[in-house]
């Protein structure tokens, strides 16, 4: 069983049909690949069972989730590294990859080689997902239920372990850097503070924020403009964590925390709605639903502001699908569409959009400052959760960063109106003032 990494290596190479970009460390402690590369460490024979038996990126998260598999060196750089072999962020492998893939395990080398990894392995039983793995979903996609289940998974984790990860602010969502160098609470900050000036919020005017996470925003809008605001969300937690804050700030008479979907709101009209990074557990199913629902819940003249992650647009819209890692670990049933189609939507349901911008960059600097949060207080963070959570996020926030970075995925803000029927807009003449 000498020179397992060589094994390990050979194979990649031939059905790759590419060297193999970082190196190999096996549970023999033999080494295989390139000199000064990040290493990709095996401490288990069932971290080449969990590969053997689900190939690719799900096989991969799981040994990762587990433990049997660990990188020595940079992480981002790993990543960057095998990004175009197995971790696409949203996208399906490239055809000629997969081909490629397809011929070599033809070659009877290959099938050799397989059946002696195969017999290298160990026991030809697949182990079982770690327990962080998300169970398997029955029934139709976004219903009332099944929606609140998917967020309890992402977001009922403990807040103390978001504290350790969010910092200070607890906002879950991009940053608004000013500044690189500025530190997170204040780039945190600045966010906020930009979705309050592009929505001209006033003194009593009635704010809705959709996905209301740990308050923040609702906190803020009515401690800087005075407004009174609802803010809703499917997750227990946060919602008591939320209304703490509130009561701390002395603002239980202008903010109200529920526990309620979108759907269920029935008490319209608002001035102004604010939803920050929970569009994209909306659904491509239930977007129509969703953009009708907050173009009616808006009093004529009010304004959206969506703040949504996107992804870029493939040539066949209807072959996309969220990737195993992602669906499986992080966000169950969660989807992202290009931001062209939301734009579309916002407009088919009747709002006016007025502006669109991208923050695409702002996203990568936030969830480097989430990974360093993480990798800073790893001890407590695993205490809090479990090895295989704690795991999860650092490897979720940090492919993620990457993704911005590449220009894989982006983030927009995207500003819409209910404009009145003789068309007044009440935005000012000149674009991104956002004075009121």
């Amino acid at each position: 069983m000498a020179d397992a990494a060589g094994r390990l290596t050979k194979l990649a190479e031939e059905v790759l049909g590419t060297p193999l970009p970082v190196r190999i460390r096996a549970w023999d402690r033999s080494e295989s690949g390139p000199p000064g590369a990040p290493t990709l460490v095996f401490r288990n024979r069932r971290a080449l069972r969990r590969l053997l038996f689900k190939p690719g990126e799900l096989g991969l998260a799981r040994a990762w989730v587990a433990g049997d598999i660990d990188v020595e060196g940079d992480l981002y750089e790993a990543l960057d590294l095998l990004a175009g072999l197995v971790w696409e962020r949203g996208t399906a492998a490239p055809k000629p990859q997969r081909a490629a893939a397809l011929r070599a395990l033809a070659r009877p080398e290959i099938r050799n080689a397989a059946r002696e990894l195969l017999t290298l392995a160990g026991a030809p039983v697949p182990p079982a997902p770690p327990a962080e793995e998300a169970r398997r979903r029955r029934g139709p996609l976004h219903t009332l239920l099944r929606d609140k289940e998917a967020i309890s998974h992402h977001y009922d984790v403990g807040n103390d372990f978001y504290e350790l990860v969010l910092g200070p602010s607890m906002v879950y969502s991009c940053a608004y850097w000013a500044a690189p160098d500025a530190t997170l609470e204040d780039a945190q900050r600045d966010k906020l503070d930009l979705i309050c000036r592009k929505l001209a919020l006033k003194e009593d005017q009635r704010l809705l924020d959709v996905g209301c996470g740990w308050g923040s925003m609702v906190l803020h809008a009515a401690r800087e403009y005075g407004v009174r605001a609802v803010g809703i969300t499917l997750s227990e937690e946060q919602a008591t964590y939320a209304r703490k804050r509130i009561a701390e700030a002395g603002l239980a008479d202008r903010v109200e925390i529920r526990v309620q979907d979108y759907r269920e709101i029935k008490d319209e009209p608002f001035d102004a709605i604010s939803s920050i990074g929970m569009a994209e557990h909306v659904g491509r199913a239930r977007y129509a639903e969703y953009a009708d629902a907050l173009h009616a819940l808006l009093r004529p003249g009010g304004r959206l502001l969506n703040h949504q992650i996107a992804r870029r647009p493939v040539a066949d819209e209807e072959a996309y699908h969220v990737d195993e890692f992602i669906d499986r670990y992080v966000f169950p049933d969660g989807e992202l569409a290009p931001v062209g189609r939301t734009v579309a939507q916002l407009e088919e349901a009747g709002f006016e959009v007025r502006d669109v911008e991208a923050i695409r960059e702002h996203y990568a600097l936030t969830l480097r400052r989430w990974v360093a949060n993480l990798e800073r207080h790893w001890g407590a963070a695993v205490r809090l959760t479990s090895p295989g959570r704690a795991r999860v996020w650092r490897l979720y926030m940090a492919a993620s960063a990457l993704s911005f970075e590449r220009n894989r995925i982006g983030v927009n803000q995207v500003l819409a109106v209910r404009t009145p029927e003789p068309g007044v807009s009440g935005l000012p003449l000149r674009a991104r003032t956002w004075a009121g």
